[in-house]
């Protein structure tokens, strides 16, 4: 999934997002030198620094923060326990092991001894608990919990009973424990702590940190940001080292010079939604054949500028769940798309396809408030009138364009939304979903939902399989792409960068910081 790239960018666009989980704002880089020459005509190893920004009075509490700089310093200071890489898989970190009931509601986890938090005090399951029951009431996590009902303290365990089956839950549970200690900075028990106090903050290696790994700085200065064009000027004259951003958000910042880019896969998919309740798409077989209709490689690559994959399920193709061949048969194709509408009684006309006296002609709205993602809707709709389907579009300001999706005013819809890492489809394809605007009701694809749910193991890869095949015969929506963020970091001043979704600062001590000979 890396990428370095030397990029020169400015001021971007964005993306309208319809969130499940997730929060907004922007994190931070750093300095080039030249490395010097010795009499060998070898480069001399050289000390780079390496600078973090970060807002004080933004507060850094890791659950309760909604500032995106702060909350990926988190990732240096608190662990969960568990953690995602950024292939979606679990990895255990603050648990042991688990174990579950035979019907799959009960989970109980044990912690692992010997953790300690910054301060020295053991790591306890009523310090799970809190965190736990804090992060089921904030903006950040509580979407997660929709299916968790009580979390108990044991003796070095923790039980979570589910009111549904979910086989993944490991994969919801990668929130940040803490210790509350009555301030905004509670305690963790990562490979940092936050020192200092006003403007003259730092991250300092912790000493109590259970995992012992030799970290690539000691110490990592902090400079103080008030807003967002200071993070801006710090990153662009290199006061800063690193900064992480969604570069297609709708207030994305824009950063100039040059710099190395790595992207990260993310749970966010853009897609297109079908009005199943009235118009063409209340037909099964025209939303097949609109599965076939979209160019999902030109969306990613030149719309996105590749800070997106293309994907035709929904799930990310960086999981191990994404079925290529299942995606390659939805990839896009004019011959696709006409065998699919014949099929469904459809006939091409000069005046394009008909059906008795109705003729196919489908309206996409979108939301105006970001350019990239209006960018998109234009080259979709020019596709479907190049395959002879009458399209137009619709822009509206962001209101408007919810009150249309309420009013299932439209044929078709551009969204975004940020899955659980989980990639449970509840909220999209249920009745009453919350993000059903379609009215898409299938009995199977339920049923078929509910199985993958609760499925674990090689049983979880199966179920994925028949519900995405299942989605493919009687689509609700069709997939585009999965949006991908960014760490942008000072040219060739770090390496081995490993970032995914929760965590940019992933696997942070196997980072390489100092500048990078061409044999590196």
């Amino acid at each position: 999934m890396n990428k370095r790239t030397r990029l020169r960018l400015t001021a971007l666009g964005a993306a309208l997002c319809l969130a499940l989980t997730g929060c907004t704002g922007d994190p931070a880089p750093e300095a080039t030198p030249t490395p010097a020459v010795t009499e060998s005509g070898a480069p001399e190893v050289q000390q780079t620094n390496f600078v973090l920004a970060c807002y004080p009075e933004a507060g850094f509490h890791p659950i309760t923060s909604s500032n995106r700089t702060n909350l990926n310093l988190a990732g240096l200071m608190y662990e969960g326990l568990f953690a995602l890489d950024q292939q979606f898989e679990v990895e255990q970190v603050l648990c042991s092991g688990y174990t579950t009931s035979e019907d799959g509601l009960t989970w109980t986890f044990t912690l692992r001894s010997g953790v300690t938090f910054s301060d020295g005090s053991a790591l306890t399951s009523a310090e799970v608990v809190s965190s736990l029951e804090s992060a089921r009431t904030s903006a950040l996590y509580s979407a997660r919990f929709t299916d968790i009902g009580t979390i108990t303290a044991g003796e070095g365990t923790v039980t979570v009973v589910l009111t549904r089956a979910n086989g993944n839950l490991p994969a919801l549970l990668d929130i940040p424990i803490v210790k509350e200690t009555g301030g905004r900075t509670p305690l963790g028990t990562g490979p940092y702590v936050l020192s200092g106090s006003g403007d003259d903050l730092s991250l300092t290696a912790n000493p109590s940190w259970w995992q012992g790994q030799t970290l690539p700085r000691d110490t990592i200065p902090l400079r103080t940001i008030q807003e967002a064009d200071d993070l801006i000027h710090a990153f662009d004259t290199k006061e800063i080292s690193l900064v992480a951003t969604d570069l297609t958000a709708t207030n994305a910042l824009g950063y100039s010079g040059s710099y190395d880019t790595v992207d990260y896969p993310t749970s966010t998919m853009v897609y297109v939604g079908f009005n199943t309740t009235s118009g063409p798409c209340r037909d099964a077989g025209v939303r097949k054949a609109l599965l076939r209709a979209f160019d999902r490689d030109s969306v990613a690559t030149a719309l996105y500028s590749r800070h997106a994959q293309p994907a035709a399920l929904p799930v990310s193709p960086a999981s191990s769940l994404y079925k290529e061949d299942l995606a390659e048969a939805l990839s896009y194709s004019s011959q696709g798309v006409a065998d699919a509408l014949t099929e469904a009684g459809w006939t091409k006309t000069d005046s394009g396809w008909v059906s008795g006296r109705e003729t196919l002609s489908l309206e996409l709205v979108v939301s105006a408030e970001n350019q990239d993602r209006v960018a998109v809707a234009e080259h979709l709709v020019a596709g479907l009138n190049d395959l002879g389907i009458k399209a137009t579009l619709t822009k509206l300001e962001w209101d408007a364009y919810v009150s249309a999706l309420q009013k299932k005013d439209f044929d078709l819809y551009l969204g975004e939304v940020r899955l659980t890492a989980d990639f449970d489809l509840t909220a999209l394809i249920t009745s009453g979903g919350s993000l059903n605007y379609g009215g898409y009701s299938d009995a199977e694809a339920v049923a078929r939902l509910q199985t993958y749910r609760a499925a674990t193991g090689q049983a979880r890869d199966l179920s994925a399989q028949r519900l995405y095949e299942r989605l493919a015969e009687a689509p609700p929506f069709a997939v585009l792409c999965f949006k991908n963020w960014s760490v942008l970091t000072q040219w060739n001043t770090v390496s081995d960068l490993t970032p995914t979704q929760q965590n940019v600062f992933y696997q942070f001590a196997y980072w390489k910081i100092g500048p990078q000979t061409e044999t590196e």
